[in-house]
C-alpha cells in the first residue's frame, strides 16, 4: 500500500535460513531475532507466514533464540497479526500517550481515524500475553510542543496500563538524534520514577 516495497517472503525465508544456518555453524547462535527498523514490520501482507518460517527456521538451526516484533500496534485488528504476535516470544507494541493528540505529535501514525481507545482495546486482547513499550520524551516538534513527562499524561498513562495489564512495561527515551533537534531525552532518574509506579501495579517496568 501507498507504493511500499515488501521484501517477498520466500526471500526473507531464503535470507534467514542462509544467516540462522551460517551462524549456527559457527557457533554464534543469535540470541534474539528481532522484526522492527524502519517501517512498521505488521503492515507486510505475508506477515503471519513470514512468522510461521521464522518459527520453524529458528528450530530447526538456533532452538535457543528468542524471536521479537517490535510494532506500533495499528494493525492489531488484523485476525493474521494477532495470532502471529501471539506465536513469538516477545510480542512488543509501543504506546506512548494515552491521549490522541499526543500521539499525533509522537508518532504521527498515517491513519487519520487513529484512536488510542482503539489500540487499547485490541491490546487487551492479548490477555497480557505481551510487552508495553512507551517512549518518553518533551521539548517541542514541527512548532508544536509535546511532553508526555507531565503529571496528567503519566497518570492516564498507567490507567491503560492497568487496564491492558501486560506481562511487563519497558520504558525509555531518545537514544540517538531525532528529526526535531528541540526535543530532548529524559533523565534516566525520572524514567526510574515513572518505572517505580509502574511496579507498584504489580508490572515488571525495566528502563531502557
Amino acid at each position: 500500500p501507498g507504493g511500499r516495497r515488501f521484501n517477498a517472503r520466500e526471500e526473507v525465508r531464503t535470507h534467514l535460513a542462509g544467516a540462522l544456518s551460517r551462524m549456527a555453524a559457527e557457533g554464534t547462535p543469535p540470541d534474539v531475532i528481532t522484526f522492527a527498523g524502519n517501517g512498521e514490520p505488521t503492515l507486510h501482507p505475508d506477515f503471519e507466514a513470514i512468522i510461521d518460517d521464522t518459527l520453524s527456521l529458528r528450530d530447526a538451526h538456533c532452538p535457543g533464540a528468542k524471536v521479537s516484533v517490535l510494532s506500533n500496534a495499528t494493525q492489531l485488528h488484523r485476525e493474521g497479526v494477532r495470532r502471529a504476535l501471539l506465536r513469538v516470544d516477545n510480542n512488543i507494541l509501543k504506546l506512548d500517550s494515552a491521549f490522541d493528540a499526543t500521539v499525533r505529535r509522537i508518532d504521527n501514525p498515517q491513519n487519520p481515524a487513529y484512536a488510542v481507545r482503539d489500540i487499547v482495546r485490541e491490546m487487551k486482547r492479548f490477555e497480557g500475553r505481551m510487552i508495553l513499550q512507551t517512549m518518553f520524551l518533551r521539548g517541542v516538534c514541527n512548532g508544536e510542543p509535546v511532553d508526555n513527562t507531565t503529571e496528567e499524561e503519566v497518570s492516564a498513562w498507567l490507567r491503560l496500563v492497568e487496564e491492558i495489564r501486560p506481562r511487563k512495561v519497558m520504558v525509555y527515551s531518545l537514544d540517538r538524534d531525532t528529526p526535531c533537534p528541540t526535543l530532548e531525552k529524559v533523565p534516566r532518574e525520572e524514567l526510574q520514577a515513572i518505572a517505580a509506579r509502574v511496579e507498584a501495579l504489580g508490572i515488571p517496568c525495566p528502563v531502557a
